[in-house]
């Protein structure tokens, strides 16, 4: 027998579902119980994993000593790294996804983590997601020899999972890295979790995006991944809303 709508459990599993969607950290839920005394009220707490995909301030991670150079060019940076195994995503993927673009790009944009795709070809954005984000750059007058496309990771996590906290840590270096290199104007972060990496902060992506942030001194927007809009199609409207406002700080920069 299917649980009926207003069962306790039900309501749990529900809203847990739909704050886990929206990058909530906590998921709280009132159960009432009819007591001999009356009615008693008790409030559960259901903690989202959105928390442990945060990673820890990298000022208080020792780097290894590839991370801590700086480099004159994407191109000697990428040749120093992409032999990487600093986590054990080094043993699974097929190849490193390093970047992909303008390397003087004003606008930098960075999602989560390569897929099955990006893991075969070696490149950022180029399966079904890809090709969305394609079509939004070209709506907004943007090709991909304007902007410069990367990940929070360049490698890909097994089964698409999310990239866990210890991952974050050995990779967001070498997107620092990146960002320092290029020294875009404007950074454009897709989805959850690269947002909340890259800001470290655990703030759900729905009240992250429509507003400006900065990273290291440039200036942040946030909008949904292109793999959520696939999923998501009501999604879009919001996108457009912010792309468009990404365009026009863009058109500022003169």
């Amino acid at each position: 027998m299917k649980p009926k709508p207003t069962d306790p459990g039900s309501l749990l599993l529900s809203a847990i579902r739909a704050h886990m969607e929206l990058g909530t950290t906590e998921v709280i839920v009132e159960r009432r119980k009819r007591t001999t005394s009356g009615t008693k009220s008790t409030t559960i707490v259901a903690e989202s994993p959105v928390m442990a995909a945060i990673p820890p301030s990298l000022d208080m991670i020792e780097l290894p000593e590839i991370q801590k150079r700086q480099f004159k060019s994407l191109g000697d940076h990428c040749e120093a790294i992409n032999k990487c195994q600093l986590c054990e995503l080094g043993a699974t993927r097929n190849k490193f996804v390093y970047g992909v673009g303008n390397p003087q790009a004003k606008l930098m944009f960075i999602g989560e983590a390569p897929g099955a795709e990006e893991d075969r070809r070696g490149e950022p954005f180029v399966g079904r997601a890809g090709q969305l984000l394609d079509q939004i750059l070209l709506a907004i007058k943007f090709t991909r020899q304007d902007i410069y496309i990367a990940n929070i990771l360049k490698c890909r996590p097994p089964n698409n999972r999310d990239p866990l906290p210890e991952e974050m840590n050995k990779c967001t270096p070498y997107l620092n890295e990146q960002i320092r290199i290029i020294e875009p104007k404007l950074i454009c972060l897709l989805g959850r979790i690269a947002a909340q990496a890259l800001l470290k902060t655990s703030t759900p992506l729905g009240k992250l995006r429509g507003h400006w942030h900065e990273h290291n001194g440039v200036p942040v927007l946030v909008t949904y991944h292109p793999a959520a809009l696939l999923r998501f199609p009501a999604y879009k409207k919001e996108t457009w809303e912010d792309v468009q406002k990404l365009r026009a700080r863009y058109d500022e920069l003169g």
